[in-house]
């Protein structure tokens, strides 16, 4: 999810963000990985281009081992297809990590070097994210402080953007971003909930879920919603279950808890609901046994 928003923010906003890695702000238009002629490696990486130059950007929540290879590999294509421009790689980790991996800056085996550069963001001045709409979202994940500040600044910042669509868009981007270092609670009190709800990357995510990601967040969000909802049905069949029961229910699976849901409507006393419990853990077990 956090990749799909920084590939948007940096295909909306491209001279934005060539002005800060570049030093010019210039239009770059997206080359897709299926251009590099081979079966790319990841889908997620971002490749823009100009008449001259080609920009390379990962965008990482993690460290991640093979990088400096897929640096390599990524540069060898872009040169093979573009043999004349010059090329610039950047990987920008979005979280603290004292992995080395995050320091890495180079692929080297026998005889081949390769560089790149690497931006931690949690390094980087706050005041460089707050001049540049495009930018704006990756504030609060700078070196700031207080968070929470920043974000408030933002949204200062975002109400005095041009252009509704804009300022929804931007809105959205800066309250995904900034779930990964504050509670959501928060930046939905500071950040317009409607404002957000109009942008096309809120669009997307609800429409599309972002595949994985946000399809296995949204089973969990409906799972867990599930199973409030029994616990709820309980407290008014059987009386206040407790905090042992509530855990037991809450480690169900759905299908568990749906046929919960079914049963618990001839439960008379909190002893109906320990008898299914106990049933549903004997019949777990008898099960492993005879798959074992």
């Amino acid at each position: 999810m956090f990749d799909a928003v920084c590939k948007f923010l940096v295909e909306t906003f491209s001279a934005d963000f060539s002005r800060w890695l570049l030093g010019e702000a210039v239009t770059m238009t997206e080359l897709s990985p299926s251009e590099l002629l081979l079966e790319p490696i990841r889908a997620d990486a971002l490749l823009l281009q100009t008449d001259r130059r080609a920009l390379h950007l990962e965008f990482q929540t993690q460290p991640d081992p093979t990088m400096a290879f897929r640096m390599l590999d990524y540069w060898v294509r872009l040169h093979r297809r573009l043999p004349q421009h010059d090329i610039k790689q950047v990987v920008i980790y979005l979280l603290p990590s004292q992995s080395p991996l995050v320091f890495q800056t180079q692929y080297e085996q026998a005889g081949t070097r390769h560089t790149f550069e690497v931006i931690r963001l949690w390094e980087q001045p706050t005041a460089a994210f707050l001049s540049s709409p495009g930018l704006l979202p990756l504030a609060t994940l700078s070196q700031t402080s207080d968070r929470a500040a920043t974000l408030r600044q933002v949204a200062g910042q975002i109400t005095r953007l041009k252009g509704r669509s804009t300022q929804s868009n931007v809105a959205a981007s800066t309250a995904i971003l900034s779930g990964l270092v504050l509670e959501k609670r928060l930046v939905q009190q500071i950040l317009r909930r409607e404002l957000m709800q109009e942008s096309v990357i809120y669009q997307d995510i609800k429409a599309e879920g972002l595949q994985e990601g946000l399809e296995q967040g949204l089973q969990q969000g409906l799972a867990q919603g599930e199973r409030q909802l029994v616990l709820r049905q309980l407290d008014r069949q059987v009386g206040t279950v407790s905090l042992e029961l509530s855990r037991q229910i809450e480690a169900l699976p759905v299908e568990a808890i749906e046929s919960l849901g079914e049963a618990l409507l001839d439960f008379a006393n909190l002893a109906d609901l320990q008898t299914w419990l106990a049933n549903y853990s004997s019949a777990v077990a008898n099960d492993s046994d005879t798959q074992a």
